[in-house]
């Protein structure tokens, strides 16, 4: 499931705030032995005011046993 991965991948996430309400988050990632070349996701967030503020939770089989009540 998902890409591929191997002992010698490396992640970089950058953070950077243009101004106050948005927040860009770029991730690199960097695999040579499962991609040729390495390859950048940029995500675009908005700080929504006056909304409700949403949990949100990763459940695998990694995480269960982390969870409250599990």
């Amino acid at each position: 499931m998902g890409h591929p991965a191997t002992e010698s991948l490396h992640v970089t996430e950058r953070f950077r705030r243009p101004d106050y309400g948005h927040l860009e988050v770029q991730i690199t990632i960097d695999d040579p032995k499962a991609f040729t070349e390495s390859w950048s996701v940029t995500e675009r967030l908005e700080l929504l005011t006056n909304t409700e503020l949403l949990e949100s939770v990763c459940e695998n089989e990694q995480d269960v046993r982390h969870m409250p009540g599990k």
